[in-house]
């Protein structure tokens, strides 16, 4: 990978980690890209990307789980007070608690 820069590098890290759901890889690249000198735009700009770039397939998982369940109750959504919020897991029916380890379910 000696053809990309250390700031291209952190582009493509920054936008990797985004897509893998990986909150300490964020965390570890965000501050890495800053180091290779990108501005605070600049990463948002780059996440930002990765972000609508990732929301592609994850808008198709849905459509596809709407599909397969048309005619059904509708399908809950997700949000804060769900059982993917660690705080909201023991107090949710339905919901198992979350092992010590792990921050949320999803």
């Amino acid at each position: 990978m000696s053809e990309l820069s250390f700031r291209d590098r952190e582009l493509v890290a920054l936008g990797a980690a985004l897509a893998s759901n990986c909150e300490p890889c964020v965390e570890y690249h965000v501050a890495e890209a800053q180091k290779a000198g990108l501005t605070g735009g600049e990463i948002a700009a780059a996440i930002a990307l990765a972000d609508k770039i990732r929301q592609v397939p994850a808008r198709k998982v849905l459509a596809t789980a709407q599909r397969l369940t048309a005619g059904s109750e509708a399908m809950p959504t997700a949000d804060a007070a769900s059982c993917c919020a660690p705080q909201a897991a023991s107090k949710m029916s339905g919901c198992s608690p979350q092992p010590a380890a792990k921050s949320s379910c999803c």
